[in-house]
This record gives C-alpha cells, sequence and structure tokens, in this order.
C-alpha cells in the first residue's frame, strides 16, 4: 500500500497494461507530448541497486544466489524464485512496495501546484488499485499477441511467457476498470494515432483533488 498523498492542480491518471502490451512505448509517447510519467518500475530498479537498503533486504530473505557476480541484483534469479511461490512474491512485495510508495508519493508531492499532467505507469495498477486518479489508461492486446511478442522481443519461452501473463489480473478485469483504452495491436501508426487522441482527452481533464493512494508494482521481468 502506497502513502496517501493529497494532490491539487495536477491531473493524475495511472496508465497500466499486461506484460506484453506495448505500455511503456505508450509511457514513451504520452512523455514526448507533456507527461510527467512516474515510472514504477523504475524506481523499483533503483531501489534495487548495491547500496540500497532493499537490495540488502532481498538479500537477506532470499540469498545470495539472487546476486550476480558484481554484487547487483540477478533479476531472472529473483524471477524464477517468485514466480513459482507465492509466499515468496508475498516477501518480495512486502519488502519492496513500502519504499516504492514513499518515492512515489515524494515525485507526486514535488509536482503538486503544477498543471501537469502526471502519469502513474504501474504495471500491477488493477490488481491492487489506487484511489484518487483522474482516470484510469489501459494499454490493451489479446493475449496471444502478449504473448508472441515477449517470445519474439524478449526471447522468453512461450512457457514462461504465458505463466507470467497468467500471474498478472486477466484481460477482461483490466478492461473492466479502464476508463479509457488504448488497443496496441494495429501496429506503431495507429498507436501514436491514439496516443494522440488520449493526449487530447487527458489533458482536459480536471486536477485531481481526492487523495491518491494503494497501487503496487511488478515482479522482476
Amino acid at each position: 500500500m502506497w502513502p496517501p498523498c493529497t494532490v491539487r492542480p495536477v491531473i493524475l491518471v495511472g496508465l497500466t497494461g499486461g506484460i506484453g502490451s506495448g505500455k511503456s512505448t505508450v509511457s514513451g509517447l504520452l512523455a514526448a507530448r507533456g507527461a510527467v510519467v512516474i515510472d514504477a518500475d523504475a524506481i523499483t530498479r533503483q531501489l534495487q541497486e548495491p547500496g540500497q537498503p532493499v537490495l540488502a533486504a532481498i538479500v537477506e530473505r532470499f540469498g545470495d544466489g539472487v546476486l550476480d557476480g558484481g554484487g547487483r541484483l540477478d533479476r531472472p534469479a529473483l524471477a524464477a524464485i517468485v514466480f513459482n511461490d507465492p509466499d515468496a512474491l508475498k516477501d518480495l512485495n512486502a519488502i519492496v512496495h513500502p519504499a516504492v510508495g514513499v518515492e512515489t508519493a515524494r515525485r507526486i508531492a514535488a509536482e503538486q501546484e503544477t498543471d501537469h499532467v502526471v502519469v502513474l505507469d504501474v504495471p500491477l495498477l488493477v490488481e491492487t488499485g489506487r484511489r484518487g486518479l483522474a482516470a484510469v489508461i489501459v494499454v490493451d492486446v489479446p493475449t496471444d499477441i502478449a504473448v508472441q511478442r515477449l517470445v519474439e522481443q524478449r526471447g522468453m519461452a512461450e512457457a514462461d511467457a504465458r505463466a507470467r501473463v497468467a500471474v498478472q489480473a486477466s484481460r477482461e478485469d483490466r478492461l473492466a476498470k479502464a476508463d479509457i483504452i488504448v488497443d496496441n495491436s494495429d501496429g506503431r501508426d495507429a498507436l501514436e494515432a491514439r496516443v494522440a487522441e488520449v493526449w487530447e482527452q487527458i489533458s482536459a481533464l480536471p486536477p485531481t483533488a481526492a487523495p491518491a493512494s494503494g497501487g503496487s508494482v511488478a515482479p522482476p521481468r
């Protein structure tokens, strides 16, 4: 759970999508149009750098086997543990989420009293929820397309790709929570045109006035 943070004049929107959906591409396109993107995955990676308390806690819980030869987090090794053990995943979340929440709240607070559109890029936004958003944007593709992209672009085995899709919210659940849907199944040109429409839409939203809390990050990928 993320600490509550009252955001006044900013327009605060959530951005999410299943693994392989192209959420990061959409995030980049929104940033290019002027959005301030707060990326939960990027924050997580920063907090897991050597010397950070979060990494020390991960090693204490999971052992030195989750480090590579240079003392950095071996994400595939950690993922192999948590994707096959719900209790291990819960323990990882308990270590990572509070620290990510504090840093996210700090970044939101830094945008207070501005007129910016702030995009919270959170992989598991639908699974855990977050109050106080002006809108939730869901990047959507059919499951088979997401799996194909993971296999072709990330080199995953199909079984591994499907396992990672399965631990997230279903496509139907994400769409049910969406205020705005970005279909990313028709190629780059269509995606850019859709993001242009979405930018106009979210720029016209009223500022977020309610406290925003809740949310989550993704397991290591």
